[in-house]
């Protein structure tokens, strides 16, 4: 079986066809290796630490399939989300790589080492 973890950059603040696309693409990914009963997680950094609240408002399109993913959501990187004034209640925030100066962020070489494939959105 298969590891994935799909880490979602794309800031929803952009309002952008791009960045929804992203988020589309991610979300369509993860349900895809759920499907599949591959091991698959979601993480939110940087911007994409946005995300989570946005889609907590039913009448976003992507909402359906987020709740459909939700107990696939490993979290959001601490750190990014203070950065970036994110507010994703409801999910773990990350700490595992403890980059000086901040409270922690989501570690991608831990992912690595624990035999995760890592995309990119």
């Amino acid at each position: 079986m298969s590891k994935t973890a799909i880490i979602i950059l794309a800031d929803p603040k952009a309002k952008s066809e791009e960045s929804l696309g992203r988020l589309f693409n991610a979300l369509g990914a993860a349900w895809e290796h759920k499907q599949a009963k591959e091991d698959v997680k979601i993480i939110f950094q940087g911007t994409g630490t946005r995300w989570p609240e946005e889609l907590e408002n039913e009448k976003h399109p992507a909402y359906k399939l987020y709740k459909e993913l939700e107990d696939v959501v490993e979290g959001a990187s601490a750190a990014c989300s203070q950065v970036w004034g994110a507010n994703p209640k409801g999910i773990d925030l990350i700490t595992n790589n403890p980059l000086p100066g901040t409270v922690g962020t989501s570690s991608f070489l831990k992912l690595q080492q624990d035999g995760y494939s890592i995309l990119i959105f």
